[in-house]
């Protein structure tokens, strides 16, 4: 088994490529062609920090993959990153273990905001302003990989903590954008239809009377069931409603939440594979208002950690 470390990661990784994969596995995923068992979980409160395990593999494929990822917000005390973790690469044939990917996290990170710009690519309308609520590595990542599909440079940005949300402006303007600052979640909805929500959140940040015609929502922070970033009506009022995984969306992400209330149903949400896969669904009118909830599916850690182990090898170019 080889160990591939997060240097060497991050000097491997090709976004257009992985686009594409991502892309793929969503279709699969969704054509029902991929075995994805419940997410794993662990939760602690003392410190405060919580581990997700996720596993899955593509029927008749090469792989499988187990990743292991958590967050402990307190580690910057002790010069720690947040978040750590690795991806397990294993022979689906035999079961020998491949790869040992100690990527910190970062491909976790790399994969949600791959799932962002996809989300934007497919359901946004030509964004005139990224409205980001949250500061930390996923909001920087969001903007970034937006800039692989809109010419849009300029971010309206809101933190709860005024300190990391100067570091966060700071750091969205050394990748090129004009960055706002305002004091309120719902003041980035004013003048943005893309709107990146990306804190761990337990209670709603915007409302439905916060939401203007033809925004697109792209909720990443609510990955377990207790987080929630979105008042559940806005589901309800959305002309779209688009699930990584209908199935685990319905425990955990916005969408269990609009569910439990009743906003919406099973029946009203689509998945992303289906989506990329069908050309008469998806957005038909400028007016609309759209939402994805990403919860994050094994299947986008598989596809990334196997274009990392082959490209290691040198086995893809």
């Amino acid at each position: 088994m080889i160990t591939i470390d997060l240097d060497q990661i991050k000097d491997l990784i090709n976004v257009e490529i992985l686009v594409q994969r991502v892309e793929e596995g969503f279709i699969q995923y969704s054509n029902g062609n991929c075995v994805v068992p419940p997410v794993g979980e662990l939760l602690f409160d003392n410190p405060s920090g919580e581990v997700h395990i996720k596993s899955g593999y593509v029927i008749g494929g090469d792989y499988y993959v187990i990743k292991i990822a958590s967050g402990f917000k307190n580690n910057y005390l002790g010069g720690i990153p947040n978040g750590q973790g690795m991806m397990l690469l294993f022979n689906q044939g035999t079961g020998e273990p491949l790869a040992a990917i100690k990527d910190d996290a970062y491909l976790t990170d790399i994969r949600t905001a791959i799932a962002g710009l996809i989300c934007a690519k497919t359901l946004s309308n030509e964004i005139n302003r990224i409205g980001i609520i949250g500061t930390g590595n996923q909001a920087r990542l969001q903007a970034q990989f937006l800039k692989h599909i809109s010419e849009c440079r300029e971010i309206v940005l809101w933190g709860r903590n005024k300190k990391n949300t100067e570091k966060c402006k700071k750091d969205l303007m050394q990748f090129g954008f004009l960055v706002e600052i305002v004091n309120l979640p719902n003041e980035v909805s004013q003048s943005c239809n893309l709107i990146i929500t990306t804190t761990s959140s337990k209670t709603p940040l915007l409302k439905e009377v916060d939401i203007n015609e033809g925004t697109h929502i792209t909720a990443v922070g609510s990955d377990t069931p207790f987080k929630n970033e979105l008042e559940p009506s806005i589901l309800s009022m959305a002309n779209i409603v688009v699930a990584d995984s209908i199935s685990q969306c319905l425990v955990r992400g916005e969408i269990s939440h609009a569910i439990k209330t009743n906003d919406i149903t099973k029946e009203m949400v689509i998945e992303i594979g289906t989506l990329l896969s069908s050309s008469n669904i998806g957005r038909t009118q400028k007016e609309q208002i759209t939402v994805s909830d990403l919860t994050g599916i094994a299947i986008q850690d598989l596809n990334i950690a196997e274009f990392i182990y082959e490209k290691y090898l040198g086995l893809n170019k």
